[in-house]
């Protein structure tokens, strides 16, 4: 379980990622074990780099992150669209 993770869901912190192939600063908001049984964090990415050009929800494969790192940049609350219980996930670690 990562506890960088843990610690910005709990304290509404943005996280700076490095991921397939470019930093990103993201809100997370779901982290726990997908019904694939891969680690996984959805998030709304609010910057950085994106292979489709969009920014907004994604759901990340957490064995793709090179680096995370917490920033000192909150978020108020849940983006709109945001649903508790997320139902790729078959166990919830941490959610808003």
């Amino acid at each position: 379980m990562n506890t960088l993770i843990l610690t910005a869901i709990e304290n509404k912190l943005r996280l700076k990622l490095f991921y397939d192939g470019g930093y990103r600063i993201v809100e997370p908001h779901c982290y726990g074990i997908s019904t694939t049984s891969k680690e996984e964090l959805r998030l709304f990415q609010v910057s950085g780099f994106s292979k489709s050009n969009k920014l907004g929800w994604k759901l990340f494969d957490l064995k793709k992150v090179r680096s995370m790192q917490l920033t000192d940049m909150n978020f108020l609350t849940a983006r709109p669209g945001y649903k508790r219980n997320d139902r790729v996930m078959r166990r919830i670690f941490k959610q808003l």
